[in-house]
């Protein structure tokens, strides 16, 4: 299927969504066969509606030395070993610079074997259907090397399953797999993270959590897992989501707000207990489905902060360029859904208005703090990402009180002088954070993390809860 607006909230939500496309093959000749880590938490979702057993297939990517997220090869367990010319050959690795980057990761393959297993035999596959599961496809190297292990370990039938995949990757793994299933395959694709809201990594404890649980549940990682019948509960074992990127949410849904006349919907996520909301005001280019806007709100989400991502502009608006730079229009239409949403909020949270904080992004940075000056103590707290704080306006920058983060990139040098002079302005609490080796859109890794946990910390210290009534 190709579509292209194929989002996820986080690997549990995928999983859920995955395991949907294949109720036909629920059974007890049926095991999951998880690609650690980041497809664990998606394949035990999987295993849990099929009621099949959940075990895992060690592989670990070869990257190219100089872009370690490229793909150009990969290992696996049983001495499994698959190299991906086309990508070799063009980013000229040395036999040499291959084996230094084969070496290392074998080691990290056998170490993560003996703690995932923990001793434990494998799940038999001889004669079964064995579906394997990843949190995406990208180069497809890792892919292939699992299916290869599983076949040789006597699967019968190979299906390989992942919530998305480019579109023509069906071409690419052609032959590796008896069926190869997908919910999405959107167009562009650039990387699998940016089809997830969260997609924090996913650690060994939570790895051993899933297994843990699946193990519980009567199929388990490793052993034979062949006592499991259709329609077993999945048992005592961590509920899917428990790990450490899970969030316990009250609400995540669509909303429609008016705001300055003009209907914007948006996604507003309420995590339990949520001690404040924040709404991001995207900037050029930008929407509510931004990667790097909705990894930010995870990271909120995750701290106890509600999110509401919106659009300000409509489809048709975006198209002038014009209103891309209206501050005045963006901050009016930010105004209206802020004065808004607090209440919404705490209708869905349950309790009284939640603490006000905007996130703004780009020319978004500027709508934020043009209505921060005009929403006055109704705004807690400001940060802008990579903004131009600038175009709000000597007058608007000098009305702001809430306190605000200004976060630029190292490498952004314009950037960073136009927030200097901003906050110069400013007659509030304000501090400046520069990301060091960051550029303007913070693709450097770990760049957009330490983006995200700036930040929260700054909302999370300055949206203080409402006081409980005495």
């Amino acid at each position: 299927m190709h579509l292209t607006g194929t989002h996820f909230t986080d690997r549990t939500d995928a999983g859920r969504r995955l395991a949907a496309l294949l109720g036909r093959l629920r059974g007890p000749g049926t095991v999951v066969v998880a690609l650690p880590r980041g497809g664990v938490p998606v394949a035990a979702e999987v295993a849990a509606a099929l009621g099949a057993p959940l075990d895992i297939c060690v592989v670990r990517k070869l990257g190219v030395p100089y872009r370690p997220e490229l793909g150009m090869g990969a290992i696996g367990e049983d001495g499994v070993r698959v190299i991906n010319d086309r990508v070799v050959r063009p980013a000229g690795v040395t036999p040499e610079q291959l084996a230094a980057v084969e070496a290392r990761e074998r080691a990290e393959l056998e170490r993560r074997a003996r703690r995932y297993r923990g001793g434990r035999e494998p799940v038999d596959l001889r004669g079964r259907t064995v579906v394997v599961v990843d949190d995406g496809i990208a180069t497809g190297s890792t892919a292939r090397a699992a299916c290869l292990i599983v076949r040789a370990r006597g699967a019968a039938r190979v299906v390989l399953a992942v919530p998305v995949a480019p579109p023509e990757w069906t071409e690419r793994l052609a032959g590796v797999a008896d069926e190869l299933v997908c919910v999405g395959t959107p167009s562009p694709f650039f990387a699998i993270g940016e089809f997830y809201a969260d997609f924090a990594q996913t650690g060994d404890a939570e790895v051993l959590r899933h297994l843990a649980g699946a193990a519980s549940a009567g199929g388990g990682a490793g052993g034979d897992g062949r006592g499991k019948e259709p329609g077993d509960e999945r048992g005592s074992g961590a509920p899917a989501g428990t790990g450490a990127a899970a969030t316990t949410t009250a609400s995540d849904r669509e909303l429609t707000l008016t705001a300055a006349g003009v209907r914007l919907t948006g996604r507003l996520t309420v995590p339990a207990g949520a001690r404040g909301i924040v709404v991001f005001a995207h900037g050029s280019g930008s929407g509510r489905h931004s990667p790097r806007n909705r990894r930010v709100a995870g990271f909120l989400n995750r701290a106890g902060l509600a999110t509401f991502l919106f659009d300000l502009l409509t489809g048709d608006e975006e198209a002038d360029r014009r209103n891309v730079f209206d501050v005045g229009l963006l901050g009016a239409r930010l105004t209206g859904v802020a004065r808004a949403l607090p209440a919404e909020s705490a209708r869905t949270a349950g309790g009284p208005p939640l603490p006000l904080g905007l996130f703004g992004a780009s020319t978004g940075a500027a709508a934020a703090l043009w209505a921060a000056a005009g929403l006055g103590p109704g705004v807690g707290a400001v940060v802008s990402r990579g903004g131009r704080p600038d175009l709000a306006g000597p007058a608007a920058l000098a009305a702001v009180r809430a306190p605000t983060l200004l976060i630029v990139g190292g490498r952004d040098g314009v950037v960073i002088d136009l927030n200097r002079r901003a906050r110069d302005r400013l007659r509030c609490e304000s501090e400046l954070a520069v990301v060091p080796n960051a550029g303007h859109l913070f693709e450097e890794p770990g760049a957009l993390d330490r983006v995200a946990e700036l930040t929260r910390d700054w909302f999370r210290d300055r949206l203080a809860p409402p006081e409980a009534p005495s």
